[in-house]
Protein backbone atom coordinates (compact mmCIF):
# COMPACT_ATOMS: atom_id res chain seq x y z
CA UNK A 1 0.00 0.00 0.00
CA UNK A 2 2.98 2.20 0.43
CA UNK A 3 4.78 1.38 -2.31
CA UNK A 4 4.50 4.43 -4.79
CA UNK A 5 5.45 6.44 -1.54
CA UNK A 6 8.60 5.30 -1.24
CA UNK A 7 9.52 5.79 -4.61
CA UNK A 8 11.54 8.91 -4.31
CA UNK A 9 9.18 11.69 -5.56
CA UNK A 10 10.36 15.26 -6.23
CA UNK A 11 9.73 18.46 -7.80
CA UNK A 12 12.03 20.68 -8.89
CA UNK A 13 12.36 24.38 -7.79
CA UNK A 14 11.56 25.34 -11.56
CA UNK A 15 8.44 23.40 -11.80
CA UNK A 16 7.49 24.48 -8.20
CA UNK A 17 8.09 28.36 -8.92
CA UNK A 18 5.59 27.81 -11.99
CA UNK A 19 2.93 25.85 -10.38
CA UNK A 20 2.71 27.07 -6.93
CA UNK A 21 1.48 30.69 -7.50
CA UNK A 22 -1.36 29.15 -9.71
CA UNK A 23 -2.23 26.67 -7.46
CA UNK A 24 -2.43 28.84 -3.99
CA UNK A 25 -5.17 31.37 -6.67
CA UNK A 26 -7.28 28.40 -7.54
CA UNK A 27 -7.22 27.14 -3.34
CA UNK A 28 -8.04 30.96 -2.04
CA UNK A 29 -11.15 30.58 -4.61
CA UNK A 30 -11.98 27.58 -3.66
CA UNK A 31 -12.48 28.72 -0.21
CA UNK A 32 -13.60 31.51 -1.09
CA UNK A 33 -16.70 29.52 -2.56
CA UNK A 34 -16.57 27.57 0.37
CA UNK A 35 -17.40 30.18 2.36
CA UNK A 36 -20.14 31.97 -0.08
CA UNK A 37 -21.98 28.68 -0.47
CA UNK A 38 -21.98 27.60 2.81
CA UNK A 39 -23.64 24.09 1.93
CA UNK A 40 -20.79 21.51 3.47
CA UNK A 41 -17.59 22.33 6.34
CA UNK A 42 -14.37 20.58 5.01
CA UNK A 43 -12.23 18.02 7.29
CA UNK A 44 -8.93 16.79 7.03
CA UNK A 45 -7.25 14.47 9.24
CA UNK A 46 -3.14 14.27 9.22
CA UNK A 47 -1.55 11.44 9.87
CA UNK A 48 1.60 9.57 8.87
CA UNK A 49 5.06 8.47 9.56
CA UNK A 50 7.16 11.24 12.02
CA UNK A 51 9.24 13.68 9.82
CA UNK A 52 7.32 13.14 6.64
CA UNK A 53 6.40 16.87 6.94
CA UNK A 54 2.95 16.87 8.01
CA UNK A 55 3.16 20.06 10.09
CA UNK A 56 5.09 21.74 7.20
CA UNK A 57 2.55 20.48 4.77
CA UNK A 58 -0.19 22.28 6.93
CA UNK A 59 1.60 25.16 7.82
CA UNK A 60 2.18 25.80 3.64
CA UNK A 61 -1.72 25.32 3.20
CA UNK A 62 -2.26 28.16 5.63
CA UNK A 63 -0.03 29.92 4.26
CA UNK A 64 -1.29 30.03 0.68
CA UNK A 65 -5.02 29.80 2.10
CA UNK A 66 -7.38 32.30 4.37
CA UNK A 67 -5.98 31.24 7.78
CA UNK A 68 -9.18 33.26 8.89
CA UNK A 69 -11.20 29.99 7.81
CA UNK A 70 -9.14 27.57 8.77
CA UNK A 71 -8.70 25.91 12.45
CA UNK A 72 -6.28 23.50 13.40
CA UNK A 73 -6.57 21.32 16.35
CA UNK A 74 -4.47 18.10 18.14
CA UNK A 75 -5.58 16.15 19.90
CA UNK A 76 -2.29 13.98 21.32
CA UNK A 77 -2.79 14.14 24.81
CA UNK A 78 -6.66 14.38 26.78
CA UNK A 79 -7.51 17.50 28.65
CA UNK A 80 -9.23 16.19 32.12
CA UNK A 81 -11.90 17.74 31.11
CA UNK A 82 -12.60 15.27 27.85
CA UNK A 83 -11.09 12.19 29.85
CA UNK A 84 -14.66 12.96 31.88
CA UNK A 85 -16.94 12.38 29.05
CA UNK A 86 -17.40 10.23 26.18
CA UNK A 87 -13.93 9.56 23.63
CA UNK A 88 -15.85 10.92 20.60
CA UNK A 89 -17.12 14.03 22.63
CA UNK A 90 -13.45 15.63 22.06
CA UNK A 91 -14.10 15.50 18.01
CA UNK A 92 -17.68 16.45 18.20
CA UNK A 93 -17.02 19.98 20.32
CA UNK A 94 -14.10 20.93 17.40
CA UNK A 95 -15.98 20.13 14.01
CA UNK A 96 -16.45 23.28 11.78
CA UNK A 97 -19.79 24.82 10.89
CA UNK A 98 -20.85 24.86 7.19
CA UNK A 99 -18.31 27.61 4.86
CA UNK A 100 -14.75 26.54 7.00
CA UNK A 101 -12.45 23.90 7.28
CA UNK A 102 -10.94 21.72 10.37
CA UNK A 103 -7.20 19.92 10.39
CA UNK A 104 -7.42 17.53 12.79
CA UNK A 105 -4.00 16.34 13.88
CA UNK A 106 -4.24 13.10 16.36
CA UNK A 107 -7.20 12.64 15.57
CA UNK A 108 -9.35 8.98 16.05
CA UNK A 109 -6.76 7.52 13.47
CA UNK A 110 -3.87 8.54 15.18
CA UNK A 111 -5.21 7.13 19.09
CA UNK A 112 -6.16 3.80 17.97
CA UNK A 113 -2.67 3.44 15.63
CA UNK A 114 -0.40 4.33 18.83
CA UNK A 115 -2.25 1.96 21.10
CA UNK A 116 -2.41 -1.00 18.74
CA UNK A 117 1.48 -0.37 18.42
CA UNK A 118 2.37 -0.14 22.30
CA UNK A 119 -0.04 -2.81 22.87
CA UNK A 120 -2.54 -1.46 24.65
CA UNK A 121 -5.05 -2.84 22.78
CA UNK A 122 -5.50 -6.13 20.84
CA UNK A 123 -6.37 -6.65 16.96
CA UNK A 124 -10.30 -7.13 18.26
CA UNK A 125 -10.09 -4.01 19.50
CA UNK A 126 -8.71 -2.14 16.77
CA UNK A 127 -11.17 -3.97 14.73
CA UNK A 128 -13.28 -2.06 16.45
CA UNK A 129 -12.28 1.14 16.89
CA UNK A 130 -11.97 1.42 12.83
CA UNK A 131 -15.85 0.39 12.37
CA UNK A 132 -16.87 3.05 15.28
CA UNK A 133 -14.76 5.38 12.88
CA UNK A 134 -15.99 4.32 9.80
CA UNK A 135 -19.74 4.76 11.06
CA UNK A 136 -18.78 8.52 12.32
CA UNK A 137 -17.02 9.58 9.19
CA UNK A 138 -20.40 8.20 7.19
CA UNK A 139 -22.80 10.05 9.14
CA UNK A 140 -20.45 12.88 9.19
CA UNK A 141 -20.52 12.57 5.24
CA UNK A 142 -24.26 11.53 5.41
CA UNK A 143 -24.58 15.20 6.51
CA UNK A 144 -22.50 17.20 4.02
CA UNK A 145 -19.03 17.36 5.52
CA UNK A 146 -16.24 16.68 3.16
CA UNK A 147 -13.53 14.04 4.57
CA UNK A 148 -10.04 14.41 3.34
CA UNK A 149 -7.87 11.70 4.84
CA UNK A 150 -3.96 12.30 4.60
CA UNK A 151 -1.10 9.93 5.21
CA UNK A 152 2.33 11.27 4.65
CA UNK A 153 4.93 8.56 4.13
CA UNK A 154 8.92 8.06 4.94
CA UNK A 155 10.15 4.97 4.33
CA UNK A 156 12.37 3.32 7.05
CA UNK A 157 15.28 3.82 5.44
CA UNK A 158 14.28 7.52 4.52
CA UNK A 159 13.80 8.41 8.24
CA UNK A 160 16.69 7.23 9.49
CA UNK A 161 18.57 9.35 7.59
CA UNK A 162 16.93 12.57 8.32
CA UNK A 163 17.34 11.65 11.92
CA UNK A 164 21.15 11.40 11.33
CA UNK A 165 21.36 14.22 9.19
CA UNK A 166 19.50 16.28 12.06
CA UNK A 167 20.97 14.64 15.34
CA UNK A 168 24.24 16.36 15.13
CA UNK A 169 23.10 19.68 13.88
CA UNK A 170 23.10 22.18 15.99
CA UNK A 171 20.82 24.76 14.45
CA UNK A 172 18.19 22.24 13.54
CA UNK A 173 18.63 18.72 16.06
CA UNK A 174 15.64 20.75 17.71
CA UNK A 175 13.57 19.79 15.21
CA UNK A 176 13.84 16.04 16.38
CA UNK A 177 10.92 15.07 19.12
CA UNK A 178 11.43 12.20 21.48
CA UNK A 179 7.94 10.60 18.97
CA UNK A 180 10.41 10.73 15.91
CA UNK A 181 13.07 8.50 18.45
CA UNK A 182 10.74 6.23 19.33
CA UNK A 183 9.13 5.83 16.27
CA UNK A 184 12.47 5.19 14.68
CA UNK A 185 12.34 1.66 17.05
CA UNK A 186 8.85 0.61 16.28
CA UNK A 187 8.73 1.75 12.53
CA UNK A 188 7.50 -1.42 11.62
CA UNK A 189 4.85 -2.16 13.71
CA UNK A 190 3.60 1.08 12.99
CA UNK A 191 3.41 0.68 9.14
CA UNK A 192 2.50 -2.78 9.47
CA UNK A 193 -0.54 -1.79 11.71
CA UNK A 194 -0.96 1.64 9.62
CA UNK A 195 -1.57 -0.42 6.50
CA UNK A 196 -4.26 -2.48 8.18
CA UNK A 197 -6.19 1.02 9.05
CA UNK A 198 -5.93 2.23 5.92
CA UNK A 199 -6.82 -0.74 4.42
CA UNK A 200 -10.23 -1.22 6.32
CA UNK A 201 -10.71 2.48 6.74
CA UNK A 202 -10.37 3.43 3.16
CA UNK A 203 -13.81 3.95 1.56
CA UNK A 204 -15.76 5.69 -1.43
CA UNK A 205 -16.59 8.32 1.20
CA UNK A 206 -13.66 8.95 2.37
CA UNK A 207 -10.44 7.72 0.94
CA UNK A 208 -7.13 7.88 1.87
CA UNK A 209 -4.41 9.50 0.53
CA UNK A 210 -1.22 8.41 0.55
CA UNK A 211 1.42 11.23 -0.24
CA UNK A 212 5.44 10.83 0.36
CA UNK A 213 7.39 13.13 2.55
CA UNK A 214 10.47 13.44 1.40
CA UNK A 215 10.72 16.10 -0.82
CA UNK A 216 8.54 19.61 0.41
CA UNK A 217 8.00 20.94 -2.88
CA UNK A 218 6.19 17.31 -4.08
CA UNK A 219 4.52 16.83 -0.95
CA UNK A 220 2.88 20.43 -0.49
CA UNK A 221 2.14 20.41 -4.44
CA UNK A 222 0.23 17.43 -4.13
CA UNK A 223 -1.75 17.83 -0.40
CA UNK A 224 -2.67 21.19 -2.42
CA UNK A 225 -4.05 19.42 -5.65
CA UNK A 226 -5.86 17.03 -3.82
CA UNK A 227 -7.16 19.32 -1.60
CA UNK A 228 -8.23 21.60 -4.72
CA UNK A 229 -9.66 19.05 -7.08
CA UNK A 230 -12.31 17.45 -4.12
CA UNK A 231 -13.23 20.79 -3.14
CA UNK A 232 -14.04 21.96 -6.57
CA UNK A 233 -15.82 18.60 -6.92
CA UNK A 234 -17.87 19.02 -4.31
CA UNK A 235 -18.71 22.51 -5.16
CA UNK A 236 -19.34 21.97 -8.42
CA UNK A 237 -21.27 19.01 -7.65
CA UNK A 238 -25.51 19.75 -8.79
CA UNK A 239 -27.94 18.94 -5.67
CA UNK A 240 -28.94 15.68 -6.88
CA UNK A 241 -32.29 13.94 -6.01
CA UNK A 242 -31.26 11.22 -3.28
CA UNK A 243 -32.96 7.94 -4.06
CA UNK A 244 -35.44 6.88 -2.19
CA UNK A 245 -34.93 5.20 1.06
CA UNK A 246 -36.24 1.55 1.43
CA UNK A 247 -39.13 1.78 3.55
CA UNK A 248 -42.32 0.26 5.05
CA UNK A 249 -45.79 1.81 4.47
CA UNK A 250 -46.50 4.42 7.32
CA UNK A 251 -49.34 1.80 9.43
CA UNK A 252 -48.72 -1.92 9.08
CA UNK A 253 -51.01 -2.20 12.11
CA UNK A 254 -53.65 -4.28 9.86
CA UNK A 255 -55.26 -5.52 13.52
CA UNK A 256 -55.84 -1.70 14.11
CA UNK A 257 -53.56 -2.25 17.79
CA UNK A 258 -51.09 0.28 18.49
CA UNK A 259 -48.18 0.49 21.20
CA UNK A 260 -49.62 3.03 22.77
CA UNK A 261 -53.22 2.30 22.74
CA UNK A 262 -52.26 -0.86 24.10
CA UNK A 263 -50.72 0.94 27.60
CA UNK A 264 -53.14 0.64 30.40
CA UNK A 265 -54.24 4.51 30.90
CA UNK A 266 -56.67 3.44 33.83
CA UNK A 267 -53.34 3.69 36.49
CA UNK A 268 -54.02 5.73 38.96
CA UNK A 269 -52.97 7.06 42.85
CA UNK A 270 -54.87 8.41 45.58
CA UNK A 271 -53.44 11.45 47.03
CA UNK A 272 -52.24 10.10 50.35
CA UNK A 273 -50.46 7.08 48.19
CA UNK A 274 -48.87 9.61 46.03
CA UNK A 275 -47.45 12.04 48.91
CA UNK A 276 -46.30 8.88 50.58
CA UNK A 277 -44.53 7.39 47.65
CA UNK A 278 -43.17 10.70 46.21
CA UNK A 279 -41.51 11.35 49.14
CA UNK A 280 -40.24 8.14 49.35
CA UNK A 281 -38.58 7.77 45.35
CA UNK A 282 -37.58 11.66 46.21
CA UNK A 283 -35.31 10.92 49.03
CA UNK A 284 -34.15 7.66 47.23
CA UNK A 285 -32.87 9.59 44.63
CA UNK A 286 -31.18 12.17 46.44
CA UNK A 287 -28.76 9.49 48.60
CA UNK A 288 -28.18 7.66 44.73
CA UNK A 289 -26.76 10.81 43.69
CA UNK A 290 -24.94 11.39 46.64
CA UNK A 291 -23.38 7.57 46.02
CA UNK A 292 -19.61 7.82 45.67
CA UNK A 293 -19.61 5.13 43.03
CA UNK A 294 -21.65 7.54 40.42
CA UNK A 295 -18.65 10.01 40.61
CA UNK A 296 -17.53 7.48 37.80
CA UNK A 297 -20.47 7.62 35.94
CA UNK A 298 -22.29 10.41 34.00
CA UNK A 299 -26.32 10.11 34.11
CA UNK A 300 -28.44 11.39 31.41
CA UNK A 301 -32.27 11.06 31.69
CA UNK A 302 -34.60 12.61 28.78
CA UNK A 303 -38.11 12.99 28.36
CA UNK A 304 -40.37 12.71 25.46
CA UNK A 305 -43.77 12.59 25.08
CA UNK A 306 -47.52 13.85 23.95
CA UNK A 307 -48.10 17.52 23.96
CA UNK A 308 -49.59 18.18 28.11
CA UNK A 309 -48.45 14.85 28.72
CA UNK A 310 -46.58 16.28 32.30
CA UNK A 311 -42.93 16.31 30.85
CA UNK A 312 -42.05 19.37 32.86
CA UNK A 313 -44.39 18.27 35.95
CA UNK A 314 -42.38 15.28 36.22
CA UNK A 315 -38.86 16.67 35.90
CA UNK A 316 -39.63 19.41 38.65
CA UNK A 317 -40.62 16.48 41.10
CA UNK A 318 -36.75 14.72 40.08
CA UNK A 319 -35.17 17.93 40.86
CA UNK A 320 -37.37 18.68 43.63
CA UNK A 321 -35.62 17.11 46.17
CA UNK A 322 -31.91 17.25 44.50
CA UNK A 323 -29.36 20.19 45.33
CA UNK A 324 -29.49 22.74 42.04
CA UNK A 325 -25.62 21.58 42.12
CA UNK A 326 -26.31 17.95 41.79
CA UNK A 327 -28.02 18.51 38.25
CA UNK A 328 -28.22 20.47 35.16
CA UNK A 329 -32.05 20.80 32.59
CA UNK A 330 -31.18 21.12 28.60
CA UNK A 331 -34.10 22.26 27.09
CA UNK A 332 -34.57 21.42 23.35
CA UNK A 333 -36.40 23.42 21.09
CA UNK A 334 -36.10 24.32 17.28
CA UNK A 335 -32.24 24.43 16.16
CA UNK A 336 -30.60 28.07 16.15
CA UNK A 337 -28.33 29.40 12.57
CA UNK A 338 -25.12 27.81 14.22
CA UNK A 339 -26.71 24.67 15.00
CA UNK A 340 -27.89 24.38 11.75
CA UNK A 341 -24.60 24.61 10.18
CA UNK A 342 -23.38 21.35 11.57
CA UNK A 343 -23.57 17.98 11.97
CA UNK A 344 -27.49 17.49 13.63
CA UNK A 345 -26.26 15.19 16.42
CA UNK A 346 -23.56 18.07 17.29
CA UNK A 347 -25.99 20.26 19.47
CA UNK A 348 -26.29 17.27 21.54
CA UNK A 349 -22.99 15.98 21.71
CA UNK A 350 -21.87 19.46 23.35
CA UNK A 351 -24.56 18.84 26.25
CA UNK A 352 -23.35 14.84 27.13
CA UNK A 353 -22.72 14.68 31.25
CA UNK A 354 -19.19 14.40 32.36
CA UNK A 355 -18.65 11.94 34.89
CA UNK A 356 -20.52 12.75 38.17
CA UNK A 357 -23.42 15.14 36.08
CA UNK A 358 -26.69 14.43 35.95
CA UNK A 359 -28.12 15.57 33.04
CA UNK A 360 -31.64 16.51 32.22
CA UNK A 361 -33.30 16.75 28.30
CA UNK A 362 -36.16 17.90 27.99
CA UNK A 363 -37.10 16.60 24.83
CA UNK A 364 -34.13 15.46 22.60
CA UNK A 365 -32.40 13.95 19.87
CA UNK A 366 -35.54 11.98 19.16
CA UNK A 367 -37.57 14.78 17.44
CA UNK A 368 -35.14 13.99 13.92
CA UNK A 369 -37.77 10.72 14.19
CA UNK A 370 -40.76 12.38 15.56
CA UNK A 371 -41.64 15.99 15.16
CA UNK A 372 -38.90 16.55 12.35
CA UNK A 373 -40.49 13.42 10.40
CA UNK A 374 -44.29 13.96 11.00
CA UNK A 375 -44.04 17.57 10.31
CA UNK A 376 -41.93 17.16 7.13
CA UNK A 377 -38.57 19.17 8.37
CA UNK A 378 -36.17 16.44 7.58
CA UNK A 379 -36.34 13.83 4.51
CA UNK A 380 -37.10 10.24 5.08
CA UNK A 381 -33.54 9.58 4.05
CA UNK A 382 -32.74 11.84 7.04
CA UNK A 383 -35.15 10.54 9.98
CA UNK A 384 -34.93 6.64 8.37
CA UNK A 385 -31.03 7.30 8.68
CA UNK A 386 -31.14 8.35 11.80
CA UNK A 387 -32.38 5.62 13.39
CA UNK A 388 -29.23 3.84 13.19
CA UNK A 389 -26.91 7.45 14.76
CA UNK A 390 -29.07 7.45 17.71
CA UNK A 391 -28.43 4.13 18.34
CA UNK A 392 -24.54 4.07 17.48
CA UNK A 393 -25.07 7.59 19.98
CA UNK A 394 -26.30 6.01 23.22
CA UNK A 395 -23.64 3.02 22.57
CA UNK A 396 -20.89 5.16 22.98
CA UNK A 397 -22.86 7.21 25.56
CA UNK A 398 -23.01 3.94 27.44
CA UNK A 399 -19.77 2.53 26.90
CA UNK A 400 -18.71 5.20 28.59
CA UNK A 401 -20.08 4.89 31.83
CA UNK A 402 -23.31 6.87 31.33
CA UNK A 403 -26.32 5.56 32.72
CA UNK A 404 -28.84 6.69 29.90
CA UNK A 405 -32.84 6.88 30.88
CA UNK A 406 -35.49 7.12 28.66
CA UNK A 407 -38.88 8.01 28.93
CA UNK A 408 -42.14 8.52 26.82
CA UNK A 409 -45.03 10.09 28.60
CA UNK A 410 -48.31 8.77 26.77
CA UNK A 411 -51.76 10.47 27.51
CA UNK A 412 -54.96 9.38 25.40
CA UNK A 413 -56.53 11.92 23.09
CA UNK A 414 -59.24 13.07 25.29
CA UNK A 415 -56.94 14.23 28.64
CA UNK A 416 -55.22 16.09 26.03
CA UNK A 417 -58.22 18.10 24.96
CA UNK A 418 -59.63 18.56 28.65
CA UNK A 419 -55.69 19.81 29.58
CA UNK A 420 -55.66 22.16 26.62
CA UNK A 421 -58.99 23.51 27.34
CA UNK A 422 -57.66 24.04 31.37
CA UNK A 423 -54.80 25.71 29.95
CA UNK A 424 -56.63 28.36 28.07
CA UNK A 425 -59.27 29.36 30.41
CA UNK A 426 -55.82 29.33 33.50
CA UNK A 427 -54.32 32.95 33.42
CA UNK A 428 -51.00 31.51 34.84
CA UNK A 429 -51.18 28.35 32.35
CA UNK A 430 -52.59 30.19 29.25
CA UNK A 431 -48.90 30.29 28.00
CA UNK A 432 -48.50 26.39 27.87
CA UNK A 433 -50.81 26.42 25.40
CA UNK A 434 -50.31 27.63 21.20
CA UNK A 435 -51.74 27.54 17.75
CA UNK A 436 -48.64 24.82 16.82
CA UNK A 437 -50.54 22.50 19.70
CA UNK A 438 -53.50 22.64 18.57
CA UNK A 439 -52.05 21.81 14.72
CA UNK A 440 -50.49 18.36 16.16
CA UNK A 441 -53.51 16.85 17.73
CA UNK A 442 -54.96 16.78 13.87
CA UNK A 443 -51.75 14.63 13.07
CA UNK A 444 -52.57 12.60 16.34
CA UNK A 445 -52.26 9.08 14.32
CA UNK A 446 -49.06 10.05 12.32
CA UNK A 447 -47.31 11.22 15.61
CA UNK A 448 -48.55 7.38 17.11
CA UNK A 449 -47.04 6.07 14.44
CA UNK A 450 -44.16 7.63 14.45
CA UNK A 451 -43.65 6.63 18.09
CA UNK A 452 -44.25 3.03 17.59
CA UNK A 453 -41.25 3.30 15.11
CA UNK A 454 -39.28 4.92 17.71
CA UNK A 455 -39.71 2.46 19.84
CA UNK A 456 -39.53 -0.15 17.95
CA UNK A 457 -35.75 0.96 16.51
CA UNK A 458 -34.13 2.36 19.30
CA UNK A 459 -35.22 0.83 22.69
CA UNK A 460 -32.55 -1.90 22.90
CA UNK A 461 -30.85 -2.92 25.71
CA UNK A 462 -28.64 -0.75 26.65
CA UNK A 463 -30.95 2.27 26.28
CA UNK A 464 -34.36 1.16 26.49
CA UNK A 465 -37.38 3.25 26.34
CA UNK A 466 -39.75 3.34 29.77
CA UNK A 467 -43.64 4.49 28.15
CA UNK A 468 -45.16 6.46 31.46
CA UNK A 469 -49.18 6.08 31.70
CA UNK A 470 -49.31 9.50 32.28
CA UNK A 471 -53.61 10.19 32.06
CA UNK A 472 -53.29 10.60 35.93
CA UNK A 473 -50.15 12.79 36.63
CA UNK A 474 -49.37 11.04 39.96
CA UNK A 475 -48.85 7.96 39.30
CA UNK A 476 -46.88 9.30 36.40
CA UNK A 477 -44.20 10.91 38.57
CA UNK A 478 -44.27 8.15 40.86
CA UNK A 479 -43.51 5.49 37.84
CA UNK A 480 -40.93 7.91 36.75
CA UNK A 481 -38.97 8.48 39.81
CA UNK A 482 -38.92 5.19 40.15
CA UNK A 483 -37.89 3.93 37.27
CA UNK A 484 -34.75 6.71 37.57
CA UNK A 485 -33.72 4.86 40.65
CA UNK A 486 -34.05 1.60 39.67
CA UNK A 487 -31.72 2.38 36.68
CA UNK A 488 -29.44 3.94 38.78
CA UNK A 489 -28.97 1.22 41.35
CA UNK A 490 -28.56 -1.06 38.46
CA UNK A 491 -25.63 1.06 37.17
CA UNK A 492 -23.72 1.13 40.61
CA UNK A 493 -24.92 -2.82 41.78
Amino acid sequence: MFESAEIGHTIDKATYKDEEPVLREALLQAQYRLREQARFPVLILINGIEGAGKGETIKQLNEWMDPRLIRVDSFDVPTDEELSHPPAWRYWRRLRPKGQTGIFFGNWYSKMLQDRVHGRIKKAELELAIDRAQRFERMLCAEGTLIFKFWFHLSKDRMLQRLDSLKDDPLHSWRISPLDWQQSKTYDKFVRYGELILRRSSRDFAPWYVIEGHDERYRSLTAGRLLLEGLNAALDAADQQPSQPHTAPVELNLDRLSLLGSLDMEQKLSKDEYKEQLTQEQARLSQLLRDPRLRKRGVLALFEGHDAAGKGSAIRRVTGALDPRLYRTVQIAAPSEDELAQPWLWRFWRSVPARGQFTIFDRSWYGRVLVERVEGFCSPDEWLRAYTEINEFEEQLVDAGVVVVKFWLSIDKETQLERFKEREDTPHKRFKITEEDWRNREKWDDYGHAVADMVDRTSTEIAPWTLIEANDKRFARVKVLRTLNEALEAAIG
